[in-house]
Order: C-alpha cells, then sequence, then structure tokens
C-alpha cells in the first residue's frame, strides 16, 4: 500500500531565520553597563531571598542566611570557623618554632660534645707533656 501524500511535510516547518551579524565594538559601547546605569539607573546590588521569616543573600556563589532562626546558627558556625583557623595557624606557627629550638639544640650539643673532645684530647697533651722528664742543656 502506498501513500499518495505525506502525513507530515515540510512546508509547514518555518525557515530558520540567519542569525544578524554586528560589530561587537558597537554592543560594547552602546549596551554596556555603564550605559545601562546611565539610561536606566540600574543598581544591582547583592540578591536577597525572602521565604517566610527566613532572608538569605547570595555572596560569593553562596546563600548566605540574614534572618530568622537559622542566620543566629550560621553566623555562629562561621566565628568558630574563623577562630579553628586562627588556632590552626597559631598551632602551626608553634610546631615551627618547636622544630627550629630542636634544630638549635642538637647543634648546640654536637657543638658541645666536640668541645669537650678537644678539652679531653689537650688534657691527655698537658698531663703527657708533664710526665715527660725534661732534659738540661
Amino acid at each position: 500500500m502506498k501513500w499518495g501524500m505525506p502525513l507530515f511535510s515540510n512546508k509547514f516547518c518555518p525557515k530558520k531565520p540567519t542569525p544578524r551579524k554586528v560589530e561587537l565594538s558597537v554592543l560594547n559601547k552602546e549596551l554596556g553597563p555603564e550605559k545601562a546605569l546611565q539610561d536606566l539607573g540600574l543598581e544591582i546590588g547583592p540578591i536577597r531571598l525572602k521565604l517566610g521569616d527566613q532572608e538569605s543573600l547570595f555572596d560569593n556563589g553562596e546563600w548566605l542566611p540574614e534572618t530568622g532562626p537559622v542566620s543566629g546558627t550560621h553566623k555562629e558556625n562561621h566565628k568558630l570557623r574563623q577562630y579553628v583557623q586562627q588556632l590552626e595557624d597559631e598551632n602551626n606557627l608553634l610546631k615551627l618554632k618547636y622544630e627550629i629550638l630542636l634544630d638549635m639544640l642538637t647543634q648546640t650539643t654536637a657543638e658541645s660534645h666536640l668541645q669537650e673532645k678537644q678539652m679531653e684530647q689537650l688534657q691527655k697533651q698537658v698531663l703527657n707533656s708533664s710526665r715527660i722528664p725534661r732534659t738540661k742543656r
């Protein structure tokens, strides 16, 4: 069985319009953010969202609660994170100081042992020289 006329034909599909070509420099000059501020007086501020009694602020890619029951906990957690970071920095500094002191102690101990050996050698030389009878010339 042959179909005489296709059920869906291409004559009902609209053609896609050709894209317009506009120079980028014209777009930047005419539609830039400075132009929008001049013409429209737009000031783009922080994004705020209010759902019920909870209000949040979008800052640096993160939603921060400003009001409501979660905001107090969030602020307290933020303070605690800062305090933990401060303590970790202090701990790292103390570890560095400890390592430096251990190195200094090791070096001082090594120098002290070297001086003790030199003193023993000098004492032996003095004892040996005093035991040798001196001859008259």
